[in-house]
């Protein structure tokens, strides 16, 4: 007989927190890691006010075989980003916040300058914030 996962493993999906978090991303067009790579513990970390943002869009110009973040052609960069980043830890009441990026091969700095932006704009709205 196979025995039984323990509770604590077992990974919870909250739908209207899910719908909570995804309307404030969908609204602030910005993209998490958590929803671009199919993360199964979305909704358990949505329901925490979780995210992990993927700044410079969501189309990666690589097709890394381990990642689900999908290949293609990346819109242009989005002027606004870092301070939509900035809003939404505000709204969420973050207290940490994780950024990563999808690779852009084509930007001549790989993205560092908008990265740099992002975590200017917490910084200037959310100073208590730890990044």
């Amino acid at each position: 007989m196979q025995e039984r996962m323990p509770e604590w493993f077992k990974v919870k999906y909250n739908e209207e927190a899910v719908k909570e978090v995804s309307e404030l991303m969908s609204k602030l067009k910005l993209n998490t890691v958590c929803k671009e790579a199919n993360c199964p513990n979305l909704g358990e970390c949505f329901q925490k006010h979780t995210a992990t943002f993927m700044i410079l869009g969501s189309q990666c110009t690589r097709n890394c075989r381990f990642c689900n973040v999908v290949h293609g052609t990346p819109e242009p960069v989005d002027e606004n980003e870092p301070m939509h980043v900035a809003e939404a830890v505000r709204d969420l009441k973050l207290r940490h916040v994780v950024i990563t990026q999808v690779t852009r091969d084509d930007l001549p700095d790989g993205g560092a300058d908008q990265f740099a932006k992002v975590v200017s704009a917490i910084r200037s709205l959310c100073p208590e914030v730890t990044i």
